[in-house]
């Protein structure tokens, strides 16, 4: 999952807006070293239209120095990618596991086959962007907490309850698992803006080759 203005902005050193009419802030610019690392990263990110996207992943099976090694790689592209939450599909591996990092200060989790045993009644909607599908953010509907239970990549049980953005996270996360994108959780009307946003930016870069 890539992190959005909104979620930017929710970071203890962002500046509120001061006046009914003020405006947020841009987040600053990012430093080209930072710039040349996301850009390495994403491009070991599944795209939009790879069939790994839509194919739901197999259990984790063995729990071995190729899964802790697999976990290592992830949570350094996610972090690299400016991302907050990635999946092994993401990067091309069709079983279930996933990483994330909600704070920034904390290390990645990894979550091997999630499964939510629980969704509070109470949903919300909030705007999501996602590592495969680049510059696209829509809004989606989701339980503002969840209880999971996993594993981690040494086989131990996990039982985690969360709510708010964590919640939000390990439920796209789980989606990528299922072979369930952002734009299938979003209306039609925003499918379409994302869909012609893609192309405009296709373009643009075909132009600027």
């Amino acid at each position: 999952m890539a992190e959005t203005e909104a979620q930017h902005s929710e970071q203890p050193d962002a500046q509120a807006p001061e006046g009914p009419d003020a405006k947020p802030e841009a987040p600053p610019p990012l430093a080209p070293e930072v710039v040349a690392r996301r850009d390495a990263a994403l491009a070991h990110v599944r795209k939009l239209g790879d069939p790994v996207l839509r194919t739901k992943a197999g259990l984790v099976e063995r729990f071995d120095d190729a899964l802790s090694d697999e976990v290592r790689r992830m949570a350094a592209i996610m972090n690299d990618a400016l991302g907050i939450g990635l999946a092994a599909p993401q990067v091309g591996i069709s079983h279930r596991l996933l990483v994330y990092r909600v704070a920034p200060d904390s290390p990645p989790l990894a979550l091997v086959n999630p499964e939510i045993t629980w969704s509070s009644r109470d949903e919300e909607i909030q705007e999501e962007g996602c590592l495969s599908i680049p510059l696209v953010h829509v809004e989606v509907e989701r339980p503002i907490a969840v209880l999971v239970r996993a594993q981690d990549e040494l086989g131990g049980r996990l039982i985690i309850e969360a709510t708010g953005l964590e919640a939000r996270v390990i439920q796209h996360e789980i989606d990528h698992l299922d072979g369930v994108l952002i734009l299938d959780r979003t209306t039609r009307e925003q499918r379409k803006a994302a869909m012609r946003a893609l192309r405009d930016a296709e373009r643009a870069a075909a132009s600027a080759a």
